[in-house]
């Protein structure tokens, strides 16, 4: 068992597992799909190959369903939840760096009453959606307030994008 260097992405998968044990990659793409995917950004492909990375250096431990597709199915060992235990923590100082292509068109010089007008209804939309997840039941401490972090995100932007309409 080597010490491997880890990544956001290790940590996302680490998480992930802690929430939702066992689990195959295609599971762990599935719930990201609906929850770290909304604002955090990583190839599907890299949770397939970071279960195997993490397992062969001993954070997952993995097994393989005996008859059909022979899946493989991933849990946390004691080391994987020791290493995700010191990285959550782990002080956080660096701050949101997003790529917002409404953000680089507005600077660089777009019709911002256009530009609203193409972006209000996105942000209309996504802060329903949002909104909508947050009325689950039972929802985790963590999953809940990143939820009303996403809520209070898109609420400002709804905001900006309206007062840029005539």
């Amino acid at each position: 068992m080597s010490n491997p260097q880890l990544t956001e992405t290790s940590y996302i998968v680490l998480g992930l597992l802690d929430l939702n044990e066992p689990a195959t990659p295609y599971d762990l793409k599935q719930f990201a799909q609906v929850s770290v995917f909304n604002f955090w950004s990583i190839p599907h492909t890299q949770i397939y190959t970071e279960c195997a990375r993490l397992a062969e250096a001993g954070l997952l431990d993995e097994s393989r369903e005996e008859g059909g597709r022979r899946r493989r199915f991933y849990k946390l060992t004691a080391r994987g939840r020791k290493a995700l235990g010191r990285w959550r923590a782990e002080a956080t100082e660096r701050t949101f760096k997003g790529r917002d292509l409404a953000a680089l068109k507005l600077f660089l010089g777009t019709d911002p009453a256009a530009l609203a007008k193409a972006q209000l209804p996105i942000h209309k939309r996504r802060l329903s959606e949002l909104e909508a997840s947050a009325t689950y039941p039972a929802l985790p401490e963590g999953i809940r307030l990143t939820l009303e972090l996403g809520i209070n995100q898109e609420r400002a932007l709804v905001r900006f994008w309206s007062r840029l309409l005539p």
